[in-house]
Formats: structure tokens, sequence, C-alpha cells
């Protein structure tokens, strides 16, 4: 055999050996990687070979409080239940329950999309991978805090604006996979956390794991949320999203999330139990959906060629490697999943503040597992995009507050404000006045009830209630037409997640 040859075939062979990974030495970076951050804590579990290397935790389940965390703590893991959805639809698909290629309508008569041709032809597939026209979050405010069950958010969908051709983009879509649940409901006759419950988490003995905050009550070692803001943590209660569960609500620890990726790395076996067919897997991780790569990404070393969705998760490459990986934002926790089939090596990072600690634990991670020397320090990276953010938000809202003129007065005495106002999208909104002051409130979404207070001319800033997660200034304008008649709302509510702008209210009551 020719000397280079032979040379060839010894650098390939040792570029694919499987790194000798110093489980110590990980262990002490997330302990580093913690106090660097200054957050309350995060759990961290890695499974490589279908053996757990890790499932600990760092930190502590509140900020203030002693009490620790551990492999067993539990945690809002937000969108990464769509990977839970959509293997219940292939595992329905295989029982002749479903089929993927079918129309939504044939589950969903209801079902109705911007235009007739996207109602009538988008698929089950298309509601799992954010192909269907929809914009990133568009419609998240709707379900938000609201009394709206996932049906009536499912109806509302009809007044959303189109971002983008049929099938020929991305838009990161909750309100889809809510309606994917919506379709486990009527295909299986259960709601979808009936079925999760009974055919994956029963069968892996993911025994903490819960579907939703409300089956918290009594149960011990559950982490706490925290609103971030720049350096600062603040403690909040866990918000209920049963109404978009099927897109976010499962709670899970790093001892039950490692056997979940012990089944996705095994191509739907646990233990002896066949949970659904390798075929089947290769349909969560094929590209459905693909998307740039942007600038920054390719600049990585080793660079990005690819990105993608498959169904519920996301998909690039790194290293020589496919990459299946999801995140999850709940209010107060911020969650990431990780699988990369040709190492057998699964992680899960979950943390109770609102941080990109995950994304820099991920390849800190994946460095070590692919033999990749990175020309950063992820934690270090990573903390200052965080810092970045941080400063970018705070230019943002400040930007508003500077803009703000003084020394005006409103067009109307306050009273004339009062009244009922209307959006088809989000329902109805009622200004009151009481006691010489305005009021805001939701019918549908109390929790978002707030007080106006002047700010300029007929706008009014939004003081909210309740903390929120998401957002915290705002201001809400009253519209007026030609001859000075109050005629609606606009909101200004700068935030990345839940788009107020998107609430066009008319009033209904002159």
């Amino acid at each position: 055999m020719p000397t280079r040859l032979i040379t060839f075939l010894f650098l390939f062979i040792a570029f694919r050996l499987p790194a000798q990974v110093d489980a110590a030495a990980l262990d002490a970076y997330f302990e580093k990687s913690v106090k660097d951050w200054g957050i309350p804590g995060m759990a961290v579990g890695i499974i490589k070979d279908g053996k757990v290397v890790l499932s600990k935790g760092y930190g502590v389940r509140e900020l203030g409080k002693k009490d620790a965390i551990d492999g067993n703590t539990l945690f809002a893991i937000a969108s990464n239940t769509k990977a839970f959805i959509s293997a219940s639809m292939v595992m329905l698909q295989e029982d002749g329950k479903l089929n993927l290629d079918d129309p939504v309508r044939k589950y969903l008569p209801y079902f109705t999309l911007y235009d007739e041709y996207a109602s009538e032809h988008a698929t089950v597939r298309d509601l799992l991978c954010h192909r269907l026209g929809l914009g990133t979050f568009s419609g998240d405010v709707v379900w938000f805090k609201s009394n709206y069950p996932a049906e009536e958010v499912v109806r509302r969908v009809r007044y959303l604006p189109q971002a983008y051709e049929f099938r020929s983009g991305y838009g990161y879509s909750n309100v889809m996979f809510i309606t994917a649940g919506e379709v486990i409901r009527s295909a299986y006759g259960k709601p979808w956390s009936a079925f999760v419950k009974e055919k994956i988490l029963t069968p892996l003995g993911m025994d903490r794991t819960r579907t939703s905050v409300t089956e918290l009550a009594g149960m011990d070692n559950v982490a706490t949320p925290h609103k971030t803001r720049g350096n600062t943590h603040t403690p909040i209660a866990y918000v209920n999203w049963d109404n978009m569960g099927a897109a976010g609500g499962i709670l899970s620890s790093t001892n039950d999330m490692l056997k979940w990726l012990s089944l996705q790395l095994d191509e739907g076996q646990y233990q002896g139990t066949t949970l659904f067919k390798p075929s089947s897997q290769t349909e969560f991780w094929t590209p459905h959906n693909n998307y740039k790569v942007s600038k920054a990404s390719r600049d990585f070393l080793p660079s990005r060629h690819f990105n993608g969705y498959g169904l519920g998760w996301g998909l690039f490459d790194y290293g020589g490697s496919m990459v299946a990986s999801h995140s999850g934002g709940y209010d107060g926790m911020y969650s990431r999943v990780v699988a990369v089939p040709d190492q057998k090596l699964g992680i899960v990072v979950l943390t109770n503040s609102m941080t990109g600690i995950s994304s820099a634990v991920m390849y800190h991670v994946l460095d070590q597992y692919l033999n990749i020397k990175p020309d950063r320090d992820w934690s270090d990276f990573y903390l200052d995009q965080q810092r970045k953010g941080a400063e970018a938000w705070a230019k943002r809202e400040q930007g508003r507050k500077d803009a703000r003129v003084t020394g005006t007065k409103p067009s109307f005495s306050l009273e004339k404000y009062a009244g009922l106002y209307h959006d088809d999208l989000f329902g109805d909104i009622e200004i009151r006045y009481d006691g010489g002051r305005l009021s805001l409130h939701f019918p549908s979404s109390p929790a978002l009830d707030a007080a106006l207070d002047h700010w300029h001319y007929d706008t009014f800033e939004i003081k909210w209630n309740e903390n929120h997660a998401w957002f915290d200034f705002g201001t809400l304008q009253f519209t007026m037409d030609n001859n000075a008649g109050i005629t609606g709302l606009r909101f200004d509510v700068p935030n990345d997640d839940i788009f107020f702008d998107e609430i066009h209210a008319l009033r209904v009551d002159r």
C-alpha cells in the first residue's frame, strides 16, 4: 500500500476515534460557568454509547435559598416538548390512526390559515416543521396568559398575516404545534398529554416528568423560574401554559430526559422495548425545511454548512457530524436538548434563568467528544453575547423613554377614552375609568391587566399589574379619525417574543 494512502487512512481513523473525555474536567467547567454567569443554577446530563456520563445539578433551585439542584430536579423544558409531539404523530401513523401527509382539515375541519389554498393543502407534516407561511412567534400573543383553550387559539389562527409563501420559508410557529396537539386529540380520542404519558413517559420510566405546571402541586425538588434582566435574576411564579402545552408544556429532569435521549439515539428502542421504528426516527432527523446559515455561524470553527428543521428538531452540522438540537424558552427558564447520532452522544441542559449558558455548555461538550480544538472559550463567548443582548434591550427601551414629549396633555378628559375595543385575532379589550385613572383590561387574559398613566399626547404608559418575564415597559396609543373621534388602540411593548403589535383593536361602543 502506498505510504501516502497509509498516512491518509491513519489520519482519517484518528480523526474519527472517539475522544477520551475527562468527566471531572467537564464537571469543573460547568461549576465555574455557573459562577461566571452568576445564574441561580442549572442541571446538565450527558449520555454516551448508551451510558450516562453525567447527570448533575449546579447551583440552587431558587436564588437566596440553599436547596441544591440535582439530576431529579424538575424544570420546564418548554419547546423541547415539540420533539415529543412529533414522536407522538409518527407513533400514531405507525398505528394507522393518522398519516403525516393527510390534510390538517381531515382532523380539524375548522382549521383556517390566511388563504384558502394554504388552508386546504396544509398537512400534518407541515405543522411540525415551521413552513406554513406564518412569521416567527406570530400569534403567541393570543395564547400567552390567556384563558382561551387550545382549540380557540387554533380557530383564531385565521387572522394571522402571511409572512412568506406557503412552504417557501421558515417561521418558527408555536401555534402550529398547538394545532398539532389538537390533531392528536382528534386522532387518538384523548389530549396530547394523555398520549405522551401513556405511550412515551410510562414505557420509558420518566416518572417525574409532568405535562402541566398544575401537576407540580405537592411535588418536591422543583426549580423556581427566574426573570433575567442584565445581571439580575428575580424569582417568579410558574405560568400556566396548558393551552399551548403541545408547543412547550412539559417539565422534566436531566435523569428523565436522558432516557428520552437514549430512545432517540437507539432509533426507537429502549431497554428491549420498541416505541417506534428506525424508519420513523429517520423522519425526525431528515431536514424538511432548510434556512440560511448566518455569517457568524460560518465563521465559527469548525464552520457550519447547513441549517434545517426536521420534525420537532433543529438540525445542523458541526465538526463533521450532524447535530439534532432544540432550545426551549419558558417564563424564567431556558433549556437545550442535543443528540449527535453518529457519536451516540446526547446532552441535556436545564436552567432556572433566561440566559444563553445552555449554548455554551452544548458547544463545549461537543468539542470534547468530537475532538475539536475551538478558537474560543464558549462560556466566555456566550457570556459576552449575553451582555451585548442586555445592552441592546436597555438601549431599545431607553430610546422610547428618551422620545417622550413632556408637558403635553391628553386630547380629551380621561373618561372619554373608556370603552370597549375589539380585535378579531385577540378578542375584546376594555379601557376602564375609575377614581380619576384609566386601566387596561383583557377579558381573555386578565393576567395582562394594567393601569394606564399618561405618557404624552394620547399615549399612555402601561403599568402591568403583574411581573412578566418577556417584557416590561410598554405604551398604548389611542388612535383617532379626522373628526377627533377615538377609533382604536395601538400597542408598543418592546420585546422579542410576545408581539402586542399584532393587536389592531377598534372601538366598538361608539
